[in-house]
């Protein structure tokens, strides 16, 4: 771009050498003469300082060393969206093949035209298309009005992840010309979210995923846009700093997977403001940092009602260290699927990993997957007979009987294994036998004899 700008670039998305920024200003810097833009960068450690020079504030920047001054011809303000598709998509002629003269109607006059054939070649190409990727090409907006909708009208996905987007108004611009849109990628633009009215009626009524990681979108954002996407079904909002404000009323009632990872400052009371979406299937809550949940509706062996229909729930990378935060998913209605890796409940060395996955199958009676492995029903049988001769003296000691009728384990152990008691009834109580630890001097015998043994095979 030219040392002379014809229009404001003030809140102007911008690429220089592969490092996205946003244009906070726009003018002279004395002493150095000439039009000079002040930059912050999405990565603050690529500039200078915090938007002053010399003692003046020329913007601001969230980070100290966040801006930068680079004069206008050093800086890429991207192209429109048709530009970009057409660089990607369109194929070129053949080399060798010559332009032919034709001739066609425009109104009742006939015209001579070189390149038409070329021309008609590019349309069709652009109308067949129906899944773009458009990552990282500097798409900056929809360009000339209606030209999209006329161009390639049967686009139902598209990914523009990392690109110079400013604002949803470009994004409305774009989508309003693809009525057939169903896969919507917005990751990685730093996008201005409207404050008041909701996006226009129909621009996104085909619209079943939206996908928003790292565009700094707000959760009231969220909820004041979400009334345009009347049939969404999966929602990404990973690394956004989202914290969950308010219960969603009258929006994002047919979402069925929600992504929420690495906003860590969520917390258990923030989950329950969604847990009563009705058609909430799968949850994401990776990296969010979360270490306890409690549903204050359900006491022990009991369900609650929240997330009535989440069937599969994603914890891993997160802070979970007691055994009670897995108690507590039991008492979900629908949970089939569970992946909670890399917690410390869960790391290797904290204890053996075949064990922790017994306990959790045993702990959660209708799960069918854990951490992406299906439960198959003899594992599944092993890990609650396991379960219930493990904790068999504690429960002993605790009031438990084989006698149904002097069965009455306090309630401190009950909390601790709300499943027990099922278990028992499952599969009878434990027998004494079953419970009786080996001595350390007729366990070293049995283990000699075994090795006794094992040696006069192989001699």
């Amino acid at each position: 771009m030219n040392d002379t700008l014809t229009s404001d670039v003030t809140g102007r998305r911008v690429e220089v050498n592969g490092e996205h920024a946003t244009v906070r200003f726009s003018g002279i810097v004395p002493p150095v003469a000439g039009l000079w833009l002040g930059v912050e960068w999405d990565n603050p450690e690529r500039g200078k300082h915090d938007g002053s020079h010399e003692g003046t504030v020329y913007f601001k920047c969230r980070h100290p060393t966040g801006g930068s001054f680079i004069r206008p011809n050093k800086v890429n303000f991207g192209v429109d969206f048709l530009t970009a598709i057409k660089n990607r998509y369109v194929l070129e002629d053949e080399p060798e093949e010559e332009e032919k003269e034709q001739t066609v109607i425009i109104g009742n006059k006939p015209v001579e035209t070189i390149g038409f054939d070329s021309v008609v070649k590019q349309q069709s190409q652009l109308s067949k298309l129906q899944e773009v990727s458009l990552r990282n090409c500097a798409v900056n907006g929809a360009g000339d009005k209606r030209g999209i909708a006329q161009a390639c009208p049967n686009i139902r996905s598209i990914d523009l992840s990392k690109n110079l987007l400013s604002s949803w108004d470009d994004v409305i611009a774009i989508a309003d010309q693809l009525k057939h849109l169903e896969v919507l990628n917005l990751s990685e633009n730093k996008l201005r979210f409207p404050s008041g009215l909701p996006s226009p009626t129909g621009t996104f009524s085909m619209l079943k995923v939206l996908v928003l990681n790292r565009t700094g979108v707000t959760w009231a954002e969220v909820l004041r846009c979400a009334s345009g996407w009347p049939v969404l079904e999966k929602l990404y909002l990973e690394s956004n700093n989202i914290i969950i404000s308010e219960r969603p009323a009258d929006v994002l009632q047919t979402v069925k997977l929600l992504d929420l990872s690495s906003n860590q400052l969520i917390d258990e009371n923030q989950l329950f403001l969604i847990a009563y979406l009705p058609r909430l299937e799968q949850l994401i809550l990776s990296d969010i940092g979360i270490s306890s949940l409690h549903f204050p509706d359900a006491g022990i062996g009991c369900k609650t009602a929240m997330f009535p229909s989440l069937q599969y729930l994603v914890l891993n990378d997160n802070q979970i260290s007691q055994w009670s935060f897995i108690n507590e998913l039991d008492k979900l209605q629908s949970l089939h699927a569970l992946s909670c890796a890399r917690n410390p409940l869960t790391e290797e060395g904290s204890k053996d990993a075949q064990t922790t996955r017994q306990f959790i199958i045993a702990k959660i009676g209708q799960l069918r997957t854990l951490n992406k492995c299906v439960i198959q029903p003899e594992e599944r049988r092993g890990a609650e007979l396991d379960y219930r001769k493990a904790f068999g003296n504690e429960w002993k000691k605790a009031g438990g009987h084989q006698d149904p009728d002097k069965d009455r384990p306090n309630e401190e152990f009950l909390a601790a294994h709300p499943r027990y008691q099922s278990l028992c009834l499952k599969y009878g109580a434990p027998e004494d036998g079953e419970l009786k630890t080996p001595q350390p001097f007729l366990l070293r015998n049995e283990l000699l004899s075994k090795n006794l043994t094992f040696q006069l095979i192989w001699i």
